[in-house]
């Protein structure tokens, strides 16, 4: 009797979604008018402000001092040179320089990276060791693609979820369902699901279909890539059962499903990277599911990351899924 009803509250919610034609169809076409978007806006070769890592900041001989107070060069500091030297490689960095020991690493095929070598050896008796690296670039459009992602999964997994519980609670429909034989575990169960079906389903649609025109990079594994994905979303929609545990009034629910998802949106490195930002901003952006989600995508898709090298994210995730479900789960109430 479980497996049926669990069946039948899946099979409902399923054809609600897909029968809202301008729900799914905004799902769909949100992503894909983003990506393509900036598939114009960045199609053509546009200006970048130089970037350069700096290793062993703080034991900086004089020289590399003198460098490191010039105007218009951003410098943020490096602990690992091997993920800072990737960098450079897809031209994401222009320089990578150890301040101690007086050694610098650029791209051979980087413009930025030759301005900057320059500037670096017109300082007053500059002794510097060249270190060359070779690397193909990526494109800001192969970089964000991962975040342009994981923020559609957010929005279809709080709001697809949280929305939608809050309104059946408005209109009465699950205080109907509370007379009958259906458990609360049997009905939260039935909504994640629905939603991870669905969210995956758009989500390799918009994957796929995007890569059509667009050609981004994919250098990991696409079941890697699927795997991390699907906890992502079940993480999120496990949060947005928290925001709607309770709540009644659609407005509310409103409220304050963006007042979680809009700080994800721009704190979780989905547009812009984190590097070099202050620390308590990134402590903040760590609390977030969409930081994990974004940063293991990207690490897959541009890095060729599997699932080992990504491990920190993975138990981040998970930890959030279990806790956010267990105690929506126990708040949650059906009038």
């Amino acid at each position: 009797m479980f497996v049926k009803r669990f069946l039948a509250l899946l099979s409902t919610r399923n054809k609600e979604f897909i029968r809202d034609r301008s729900s799914l169809g905004w799902n769909i076409l949100m992503p894909v008018l983003i990506v393509m978007g900036f598939a114009f806006a960045f199609s053509g070769d546009i200006g970048k402000q130089f970037k350069v890592g700096v290793l062993n900041q703080n034991a900086a001989t004089e020289l590399a001092r003198q460098f490191l107070e010039l105007k218009h060069i951003e410098f943020y500091a490096v602990t690992d040179l091997e993920r800072a030297i990737k960098k450079v490689q897809r031209h994401q960095v222009d320089m990578i320089l150890d301040a101690q020991q007086q050694q610098y690493w650029i791209n051979a095929e980087s413009p930025a990276g030759y301005m900057v070598e320059k500037v670096l050896l017109a300082t007053p008796q500059a002794s510097f060791e060249k270190q060359t690296v070779e690397g193909k670039m990526i494109r800001y459009l192969d970089w964000v693609i991962p975040g342009i992602l994981s923020m559609n999964m957010m929005f279809s997994a709080l709001f697809g979820v949280g929305f939608v519980i809050v309104r059946y609670r408005k209109n009465g429909m699950l205080k109907r369902l509370k007379a009958t034989p259906v458990t609360a575990f049997e009905y939260l169960s039935a909504q994640i699901v629905s939603r991870m079906l669905l969210i995956m389903v758009v989500t390799a649609f918009v994957f796929y279909g995007t890569n059509v025109f667009v050609d981004f990079v994919m250098n990991g594994s696409h079941l890697s890539l699927f795997f991390i994905f699907a906890l992502g979303a079940f993480s999120m929609i496990s949060l947005g059962l928290v925001i709607a545990a309770r709540i009644t009034s659609e407005e509310a629910a409103g409220g304050l499903l963006n007042l979680f998802s809009w700080p994800m949106m721009f704190f979780s490195g989905v547009w812009f990277s984190l590097e070099g930002a202050a620390p308590m901003m990134q402590m903040i952006a760590d609390i977030f599911p969409l930081t994990h989600v974004t940063a293991a995508a990207r690490a897959i898709m541009i890095d060729g990351a599997s699932l080992v090298d990504v491990s920190y994210h993975i138990l981040i995730l998970a930890g959030q899924s279990v806790v956010f479900l267990l105690f929506g789960s126990w708040y949650f109430k059906w009038d």
